[in-house]
């Protein structure tokens, strides 16, 4: 199955640290259109990723995993080259692509080095603008997509997410399956894929992101050559949509001695002026570290679970916040007493002056995301733009961060946290643990 990262790029930007070698320039292309560019001359290498937002939610009523199935099919041959034309011509140029659909946007990553570079962007165009859709190519992938969903019927994580997108988001495309149904999928026409291809790679909607050895220009003439005959733009997104999470508990029958939780409520969005806060208030709970309160209780006080966590899900078109947790049958019961617990007490206690110290030094350090390469940072130029932020959020982010106080934590927790809406949805052969 095609798929874009789940862990969404919201709490990896909040994690950014300051980076003053990043230079981020903007470039205008010839043909109008914007990028981001990071110069690195030191290696004769560039990365170029490209975001069109939308994503599998532009898929056309009754038409569900087209535009996943044809991103799929991007690298299956463009243009003159079939599937292993395609490759070996990859392969010779030593250039590398990757081709990924989710909820908010279709990606493409390149990598080539700058010997290379008019035959690698004309390949890169290739793809882009000419792909073949040839039978035998849809046919294979198609399969391969099947067997993907068949495989994740059977896993307890994604059913715990199917489960809680269908009860949060019902009919919208986030409340149902990317990739569609087998019954979706199995109808699906070349026509389709042409028209999925038409209505998501679009001028528009197109995010750029590009670091390394590679001036302004060349990225400008690279742009308008990749992009430039694109139509200008596509379908309608979808409306934004207020999850509808109620609290309660839903448990799902299956098979397996551990049984798995994905809770949640509602969420808040990055450009709300509280979002700093609200990641500060995560980090502290359950953001990850061994030291987060939902760690130090769940685990290390009680030994219910390897791990949990929680994170702050703000997407294009709707916010919610999550958490997960894993524990045996006999067990998760009280796991998820703890958890609810746990909300309670920082929705009404907020937290104190050391926590909030110590996740403001873990946010600033350099280690929660660094800038280890031009792929990394071509990533997360175009991730930045993904959520709104500005070109100089990596030189103000830690004095955003160091800004937030104990009282702005503890009124968003109080806002925020609603331990009453905090929904589960378990999957296994939970004892002691009814769907309410």
């Amino acid at each position: 199955m095609i798929r874009f990262a789940t862990a969404l790029f919201v709490g990896a930007a909040a994690a950014l640290p300051a980076y003053a070698e990043v230079d981020i320039q903007t470039v205008t292309s010839p043909g109008g259109i914007d990028a981001w560019l990071v110069e690195e001359h030191s290696l004769p290498f560039v990365a170029i990723e490209i975001a069109f937002t939308g994503g599998t939610s532009l898929d056309v009523d009754g038409k569900r995993g087209a535009v996943n199935l044809m991103t799929g099919l991007l690298e299956e041959g463009s243009g003159n080259l079939d599937a292993r034309g395609f490759a070996r011509a990859k392969e010779a140029l030593a250039s590398s692509f990757g081709f990924s659909a989710g909820p908010d946007q279709l990606t493409i990553s390149a990598r080539f080095l700058t010997e290379n570079f008019d035959e690698s962007v004309a390949l890169l165009r290739d793809a882009m603008q000419k792909p073949r859709f040839d039978d035998g190519d849809i046919e294979r992938v198609r399969a391969q997509v099947l067997s993907n969903l068949a495989f994740d019927a059977k896993d307890p994580n994604d059913i715990a997410s199917k489960t809680f997108a269908t009860m949060a988001y019902g009919e919208h495309p986030y409340g149902t399956v990317e990739a569609g149904t087998p019954e979706s999928l199995a109808a699906l026409t070349r026509d389709d894929l042409l028209e999925a291809h038409r209505n998501v790679l679009v001028r528009d909607r197109v995010l750029v992101g590009a670091v390394g050895d590679i001036t302004p220009e060349q990225l400008g003439a690279l742009l308008d050559a990749v992009m430039g005959d694109l139509p200008q733009s596509g379908a309608m997104m979808p409306p934004k949509i207020e999850p509808q999470i109620k609290g309660g508990t839903t448990v799902v029958e299956f098979d397996t001695p551990q049984s798995v939780a994905l809770f949640g409520q509602r969420g808040i969005a990055v450009d709300d002026d509280d979002y700093f806060a609200a990641v500060l208030l995560n980090q502290i709970l359950g953001g990850g570290s061994f030291e987060s309160r939902l760690m130090q209780e769940v685990r290390e006080k009680r030994g219910l679970t390897y791990g949990v966590y929680s994170y702050l899900s703000s997407r294009n078109l709707a916010n919610a916040y999550m958490g997960s947790v894993s524990s045996a049958n006999d067990r998760i019961g009280e796991a998820i007493e703890v958890i609810r617990e746990q909300w309670r007490l920082a929705a009404q206690d907020g937290v104190t002056e050391k926590e909030l110290q110590d996740a403001k030094t873990y946010l600033t350090g350099a280690y929660p995301l660094r800038f280890d390469g031009n792929s990394t940072i071509a990533g997360i130029l175009v991730g930045m733009q993904l959520i709104g932020l500005d070109a100089d959020y990596i030189k103000t982010r830690n004095e955003r961060v160091e800004s937030v106080t104990l009282e702005d934590v503890k009124r968003v927790a109080g806002e925020l946290m609603e331990p009453d809406a905090l929904h589960f949805v378990v999957v296994g052969k939970p004892e002691g643990v009814v769907s309410e």
